[in-house]
């Protein structure tokens, strides 16, 4: 592999390192990973550094090659260090399939998660070698962050702050969900951010709409007396933020301000769960408990969080299923709430980085309560 200086490359360098004796425990010769129209992009960003809408991943013990099509040309070459191979006439499966036969590997590790039956069956299946599935693989790796990933989530969480800060100083009655969302995203990307989130819009709900807890804006008008929640986040090095916060238009109801209390306790009773060794279903346990002694047990409807990093939604989960336990290096939103049909629904979400002996917030939590605007 041909390193470029330090930074992402020295990282990408490590990475492949971890990789690989990944790849020894399990006896694989060689590990592929393909990036079709964006779809897997993360773990290929994770692993080689390449950003690209198109790749396949060739990862053996003594070689790393890139595969892409023309419109990556440079870019492939700025991003990795790896050896680029610009394909031409063949598919990107097909040229895996070619490059894992002419090698004479016996043992392929490849993610069956990731690569449909009819993918599979018709340029993998026919090569003679023993394909093993190693789904698990990267986002094993994936899930433990370093010190610079932690920074980019830091910096993240830093922009959607403020960004929200400068918006809600224009928030009014008679402004539109999808108003408040494009002066959001747009006052994120001034700050610094790439965008906000990789695939998903963010969520403004206003009203009764927020008892739907993943309600895209509309043009709905916000209305004297309501809540509003937001559920957004930036984008920092394909590092992304994930936030959610509530805000009053005018008069705040009194069943508002007892909700957001209930929230806040329930918050703050599962950060004090979070550390090394701690089940993910006994952090829910420790929201849900406030949660349903207040009486609304049956109004917090999902898990209560999720890990975080290039994807929105990673390992490991904080829910009443979840098999996760807690180990320093994760990184995971928190994230209660309660909905209300026909009335509406609040959120209080922050990400949390566990540590050796507890965790650390990367969003600033101190701005949690029902904001009057």
């Amino acid at each position: 592999m041909r390193l470029k200086g330090r930074g992402l490359m020295f990282r990408v360098k490590t990475r492949v390192e971890k990789l690989r004796a990944l790849m020894s425990d399990e006896g694989l010769d060689a590990f592929v990973l393909i990036v079709d129209e964006r779809a897997n992009s993360e773990s290929c960003h994770y692993i080689s550094g390449f950003r690209g809408s198109s790749a396949g991943l060739i990862i053996t013990m003594n070689d790393t090659v890139l595969i892409t099509d023309g419109r990556y040309a440079t870019q492939s070459k700025n991003q990795s260090p790896f050896e680029i191979i610009i394909q031409s006439e063949k598919s990107m499966p097909e040229y895996i399939a070619d490059a894992v036969s002419d090698g004479g590997y016996s043992r392929v590790g490849f993610e069956a998660e990731k690569i449909s039956q009819s993918t599979y069956m018709k340029y993998f299946a026919p090569v003679k070698t023993e394909w093993l599935d190693a789904s698990s693989m990267i986002p094993k790796l994936r899930r433990t962050k370093d010190a610079d990933e932690v920074k980019m989530i830091r910096e993240a969480g830093r922009i959607g702050r403020e960004a929200l800060g400068n918006v809600l100083r224009l928030a009014h009655i008679g402004m539109s969900e999808s108003e408040f969302e494009v002066l959001l995203t747009g006052e994120i990307k001034r700050l610094g951010a790439e965008k906000g989130w990789a695939h998903d819009d963010f969520i403004v709900a206003s009203g009764e709409r927020s008892a739907m807890c993943h309600a895209p804006a509309t043009s709905r008008i916000f209305a004297e007396g309501e809540t509003v929640t937001v559920d957004y986040g930036a984008m920092v090095g394909g590092y992304m933020s994930d936030i959610t916060r509530n805000f009053a238009l005018g008069h705040v109801s009194d069943k508002a301000r007892e909700i957001n209390a209930v929230l806040l306790k329930a918050h703050h009773e599962a950060v004090r769960a979070l550390r090394p060794g701690v089940k993910g279903v006994d952090v829910d346990a420790a929201a849900r408990k406030v949660i349903a002694d207040s009486g609304y047990g049956d109004k917090f409807i999902h898990g209560l969080g999720h890990g975080l990093g290039l994807e929105v939604h990673e390992a490991p989960r904080l829910s009443r299923t979840s098999k996760d336990i807690l180990q320093a290096g994760d990184v995971v939103t928190v994230e209660p709430g309660i909905y209300i049909e026909g009335w509406g629904g609040l959120r209080i979400e922050d990400d949390y980085l566990i540590t050796e002996d507890g965790c650390e917030c990367l969003t600033v939590n101190d701005n949690q309560s029902l904001i009057t605007v």
